[in-house]
């Protein structure tokens, strides 16, 4: 059975029970990147679900680009292999591409999102 992690910031995000099962896949949502992190060390995830939210200066340092940073690089670390879907709110958008500049995304999808677009998105190719 393959594995999907997804971090959700709000209650928007995208989620999919029905075709996870169908597509034989245990989903697990987390609520904080902490507690995602914590179960990295446990099973590497085949897929990786993360809501992107813009870091609109937030960062003292200037280099966060969004929620998802610290998360992408434990993926690359921990779980190179799996698949990454970011979802946004349509206004996110016109940021996601300094996000992409620094990490492999399989797919970028704006919410609302349907069952085809994700289905899409999990059984397209890497």
């Amino acid at each position: 059975m393959k594995t999907l992690y997804a971090l959700v910031a709000s209650p928007f995000a995208a989620h999919f029970p029905a075709l996870y099962e169908e597509l034989g896949i245990a989903a697990q949502r987390f609520d904080s990147a902490r507690n995602l992190h914590r179960a990295l060390k446990a099973q590497r995830p085949d897929f990786f679900v993360g809501e992107f939210l813009y870091a609109w200066g937030n960062d003292y340092a200037g280099n966060t680009i969004s929620n998802l940073d610290v998360t992408l690089r434990t993926l690359q670390a921990m779980a190179p292999r799996a698949r990454v879907i970011i979802v946004l709110q349509p206004g996110e958008a016109a940021h996601v591409d300094k996000l992409l500049a620094l990490f492999p995304v399989h797919a970028v999808l704006p919410l609302p999102i349907t069952e085809a677009q994700m289905r899409a998105a999990l059984l397209d190719p890497p």
